[in-house]
C-alpha cells in the first residue's frame, strides 16, 4: 500500500513486494520467537500484532498513522479478483506439495513430537523457520491485493485481534495439518458469518466462540480429520 500510495507503483509489483516484505519480517521475528514453545509462542505472536499496530500508527509520515492511506482509484477490479483467486490456488498447491514432500514429513514429525524429531537428527529450528517464512508470503501478497481492492487501508482494519482469531478458527474447524481443511473452514464459516451477521449483528462473534469450544472439546482434528478417520482407517471389531 505504501509503494502504491507514496511511490506510484503498479499493483502487481507492489503485491509481489508485499510478499517479500512479509517474508523479511517473518525472518526477523521468527528467529527469536520460534524458540518459544506452546502457549508462549502464541502469546508472543499476539503481542507482536499489537506492537506492529503501534509502530504503523507512530510513523505517520510514511503510513498515514491512525488515519491510514488512501490509494488511487482503481476502475477495473476484476483483475484483482483473479489475482486473489490465483494467490489462493498457488498457496493451496504449495501446501499440497509441501505435505507430500520429505520437508513436509519432517514438519509433521516436529508437530507430533519435537524432542523425538531432534533425536532423529532433524534441525527443528531451521525447519520451523522455513515453514514460518513460507506461511508469511501468501498473506503478504493477499494483504497487498486487499488494500488495492479496497482503496484504503488503516491500522485498525489491518491488525484487529478478531481477524487473527477468525483465521485460526477457520483452520481448526476445517482440519489443521490438511490441505483442504483451511479452505473448507474458510468457505463454510465465512458464509455462516455473513448469514448470521445479516440477521443478528454482532452475534457472529458468539458463534465463533462456540465453534472454538466445540472444536477443542469434540473434534480436535476438525471436519476433515473426522472424515479421514471414518472413511480411510480400517474398522475394527
Amino acid at each position: 500500500a505504501i509503494l502504491i500510495a507514496k511511490a506510484g507503483w503498479p499493483w502487481v509489483p507492489a503485491a509481489a513486494a508485499g510478499g517479500v516484505a512479509a517474508c523479511v519480517l517473518a525472518l526477523v521475528i521468527g528467529y527469536p520467537c520460534l524458540r518459544l514453545k506452546g502457549p508462549y509462542f502464541a502469546i508472543a505472536m499476539l503481542g507482536l500484532n499489537e506492537v506492529l499496530r503501534a509502530l504503523v500508527s507512530y510513523f505517520e509520515a510514511l503510513t498515514g498513522g491512525g488515519s491510514g492511506l488512501s490509494l488511487p482509484t482503481l476502475h477495473a477490479t476484476v483483475p484483482i479478483y483473479y489475482a486473489m483467486a490465483g494467490t489462493a490456488a498457488a498457496v493451496t498447491l504449495l501446501t499440497f506439495l509441501i505435505i507430500t514432500s520429505r520437508f513436509g514429513l519432517r514438519l509433521m514429525t516436529i508437530r507430533e513430537d519435537e524432542l523425538a524429531a531432534e533425536a532423529m537428527g532433524i534441525d527443528t529450528a531451521r525447519h520451523k523457520l522455513y515453514a514460518f517464512l513460507l506461511s508469511a508470503a501468501g498473506p503478504g501478497i493477499a494483504g497487498a491485493l486487499a488494500a488495492r481492492d479496497q482503496g484504503y487501508i488503516e491500522p485498525i482494519s489491518v491488525f484487529p485481534l478478531a481477524t487473527t482469531i477468525t483465521m485460526i478458527v477457520m483452520a481448526l474447524f476445517g482440519g489443521k495439518g490438511t490441505v483442504w481443511g483451511p479452505v473448507l473452514g474458510a468457505v463454510v464459516l465465512f458464509v455462516a458469518q455473513e448469514l448470521v451477521w445479516a440477521r443478528f449483528p454482532y452475534v457472529h462473534q458468539l458463534l465463533f466462540g462456540a465453534i472454538i469450544v466445540a472444536v477443542v472439546l469434540l473434534m480436535p482434528r476438525g471436519v476433515l480429520g473426522i472424515l479421514q478417520l471414518k472413511y480411510r482407517l480400517p474398522r475394527t471389531i
